[in-house]
């Protein structure tokens, strides 16, 4: 495949998975005192899902987009009313993310430090109470954390909380209760990914840049954060060309050095957006993935 047909295919699976309206959730709740310190819920729905009897497995999704400002939580609404019509409980966490000035190539900054970590540990800290209010359809004891491009990194690290350096005030005594995680073409291993310059420059920016870099990153890479203990499988295209097929081979490579075994799903001719196109094949795939670490 030529370039230009690459990037060409990359546009049109872009354009596919930010076609569908946002969708309005259930219910709202908050986390805290910033307008992005917010949580969407989704109610299960379809046959089998009613009922007081009836506890759905909840998915928490962390969204991507780089970790930058323009990308927030709606245009992964398809894609959690997508879980949600297959019967899971759905939580969709919104967190800080970078500011309004530009970085390299003129796109907005990505993340902002320590912010968007303080928000991701905070909401699922706060989650098992909000769940019990905005949610009573959900059984937290059936949870899968997923999350796609930088919505994967940001899942991945949630689960290694308990593996961080010593007095990181990210870090908990033990592990998060979780199933599993489902990480859909993450940005799992920073090194790699500044080599390949996933996203313009985005992991670097998302530290604080270039020379809070080193010191910043045993706290923030998934990769430098193993083994979680926690089952984990990643899922990716093998035409990313957004979060290359190599991020996601070399944290599954780590994982095992470190003794721990990661699912690495491989999809044929897909991309970096129909993992959470909710009309494409990959998204069917990703939820039976879930599916699997959830019932």
């Amino acid at each position: 495949m030529t370039d230009d047909v690459a990037a060409a295919r990359a546009a049109a699976e872009e354009e596919s998975a930010f076609s569908h309206p946002p969708v309005d959730p259930d219910a709202t709740a908050s986390y805290g005192d910033h307008p992005d310190q917010v949580i969407d819920f989704y109610a299960p729905r379809g046959a089998g899902t009613t009922g007081p009897a009836v506890l759905a497995p909840l998915v928490v999704v962390l969204h991507g987009g780089a970790w930058r400002a323009p990308y927030d939580r709606r245009h992964i609404s398809p894609f959690a009313d997508f879980l949600a019509r297959r019967g899971f409980a759905v939580a969709s966490v919104e967190y800080r993310r970078g500011g309004t000035e530009t970085g390299a190539g003129d796109q907005p900054v990505a993340g902002r430090w320590p912010d968007t970590f303080d928000d991701v540990a905070a909401a699922l800290d706060a989650l098992p109470g909000l769940v019990r209010e905005a949610l009573p359809q959900a059984d937290p004891r059936r949870t899968v954390l997923t999350g796609h491009s930088a919505g994967g990194h940001l899942a991945l690290w949630a689960a290694a909380r308990h593996v961080l350096p010593a007095g990181a005030p990210w870090r908990t005594d033990g592990p998060a209760p979780l199933r599993g995680v489902v990480a859909l073409a993450p940005i799992a291993d920073f090194a790699v990914s500044v080599k390949l310059d996933v996203c313009g420059g985005a992991v670097r920016q998302l530290l604080g840049g270039e020379d809070a870099f080193a010191d910043r990153q045993p706290y923030a890479d998934p990769a430098l954060l193993l083994p979680t203990g926690i089952a984990t499988t990643l899922v990716q295209g093998r035409t990313d060309l957004d979060v290359p097929q190599a991020v996601a081979e070399s944290y599954a490579e780590a994982a095992a050095k470190a003794g721990e075994v990661v699912g690495l799903t491989l999809l044929e001719d897909v991309g970096h957006f129909p993992l959470i196109d909710p009309a494409a094949d990959a998204c069917a795939v990703v939820a039976e993935e879930i599916a699997q670490l959830a019932w």
